[in-house]
């Protein structure tokens, strides 16, 4: 029996000939982060694209994001599995990372069906991960409250 006989070890061979796509902040990362990430990385080359400070900024607010880009960029790549992380500043940015890798998968929390996701035309198949009730906000509201108690 050669290793190409072996269907675990064929399905893997085949999934890294795929390219897979995650994009979002990424700042404080919690449970259902790394559940969406393992679960993308079984597909194939997993890539993720992570929002700039500045945008982080606009987009969510002052005071965020909570790690620097280059620190959310360093422990996304500390996980076992990803292959590469990108950094964007504009949804113009991130339509070029994503013309430029044509991911055969843009794996994306369900919590988005239904709504306009940038620059997934750019991908051969989109899949909608069930989300996990984590919330980065309510984690960090939690945090708060108990550190409120506690002074």
């Amino acid at each position: 029996m050669g290793l190409l006989d072996n269907p675990i070890f064929f399905y893997y061979i085949c999934s890294m000939n795929n390219t897979v796509w995650i994009n979002g902040t990424f700042d404080v990362l919690h449970n259902g982060h790394f559940r969406m990430i393992n679960y993308a990385r079984t597909l194939g080359k997993l890539i993720i694209a992570i929002d700039s400070d500045s945008r982080v900024n606009e987009l969510k607010g002052e005071n965020k994001p909570y790690h620097n880009q280059f620190e959310r960029q360093y422990n996304l790549l500390s996980i076992k599995g990803v292959y590469d992380v990108l950094i964007f500043n504009t949804d113009d940015e991130l339509i070029e990372l994503l013309e430029k890798n044509k991911p055969d998968y843009f794996v994306i929390g369900s919590d988005y069906k239904n709504k306009k996701i940038i620059g997934v035309e750019h991908s051969k198949e989109i899949i909608y991960f069930d989300r996990i009730n984590f919330s980065t906000t309510e984690i960090l509201e939690r945090w708060d409250i108990n550190k409120n108690q506690m002074l």
